[in-house]
């Protein structure tokens, strides 16, 4: 199996710097949906819960043991406190799962793309380059969710970071399947920074160029994942990066309305194209998470 790395640290409007680790690769035998096998049969409540309501009833793999095998050679990470395993699983259903299954059409895409395996940390990975592992993904096969320990439904960073993972990583499947929409990459090309230079760009020059993130601009890949997870989880989404300011008196105000302009063509693409090969419309999406938050 051919693999490529990305490193993906990134800033969410000043508040954080994360890491986001995606790992996209050409998979020729392996099948999306088919989650590794560790030999054992479930025999805690907790392994039997996760048996009969995520692996029978999605074909999911819950992974919160012997996590060092899924992280790269070198890295130690600690398994996630029992306490908060069951908490974090039912995050995953009420908060990505039950909008999937809430809207139409959505049950039988979600079913047909659901990654194999879910993979909890306890903690973040820390790198050496200075940047923190939030979470990751393997070819649409796995998403890797790191600082579990820290669940708290009530912590709005911990919460629209975890959300931003689950639905920036779910993202890449459609164009991975589907392909990006037409002429999408030409709607800021001037934009686009690099995997290794995005990081020095703040949000608001990432705005005036047509993007939701300096981690957008590193390729047109993850400018149409982060545009999809920013629009369905952020409920500023409209106020931040859509609505013009009428009584622009400077230049960069001028800039931000230019970006957002850019923006709003990138997201009426997407959700044309995104309701067109997965028949799910991602404004029915966004209003079922919202309501959730």
């Amino acid at each position: 199996m051919m693999r490529s790395r990305l490193n993906i640290p990134f800033l969410k409007r000043g508040k954080f710097f994360v890491c986001l680790l995606l790992l996209t690769a050409c998979l020729h035998d392996e099948k999306l949906n088919e989650p590794v096998k560790e030999g054992d049969e479930p025999t805690s409540a907790l392994d039997v819960y996760i048996d009969e309501n995520f692996t029978q009833a999605y074909n999911i793999a819950v992974r919160y043991k012997y996590v060092d095998n899924y992280v790269d050679p070198g890295q130690r990470v600690a398994p996630p406190i029992l306490d908060v395993v069951k908490p974090m699983l039912d995050f995953v259903q009420e908060y990505w799962i039950d909008v999937y299954l809430a809207v139409e059409n959505g049950e039988a895409f979600f079913r047909r793309y659901v990654p194999a395996e879910l993979i909890f940390l306890g903690g973040l990975i820390y790198n050496g380059d200075g940047t923190v592992t939030l979470g990751t993904a393997d070819a649409g096969a796995r998403i890797t969710y790191t600082n579990v320990n820290g669940f708290d439904l009530d912590d709005p960073d911990w919460l629209q970071l975890q959300l931003q993972v689950t639905y920036h990583e779910f993202a890449h499947i459609v164009h991975q399947e589907f392909s990006l929409p037409s002429g999408f990459e030409n709607i800021s090309p001037a934009g686009y920074s690099s995997a290794g230079s995005w990081y020095n760009l703040t949000e608001e020059e990432a705005l005036q160029r047509g993007f939701v993130s300096p981690y957008a601009t590193s390729s047109v890949n993850e400018d149409f994942a982060e545009t999809i997870a920013f629009y369905v989880f952020d409920a500023s989404f409209f106020e931040h990066y859509i609505n013009l300011d009428a009584d622009c008196v400077t230049a960069d105000c001028e800039n931000d309305n230019a970006g957002k302009e850019k923006i709003f063509e990138k997201l009426t693409s997407i959700k044309e194209h995104y309701l067109k090969v997965t028949g799910v419309d991602l404004d029915d999406l966004r209003a079922e998470l919202q309501s959730k938050l």
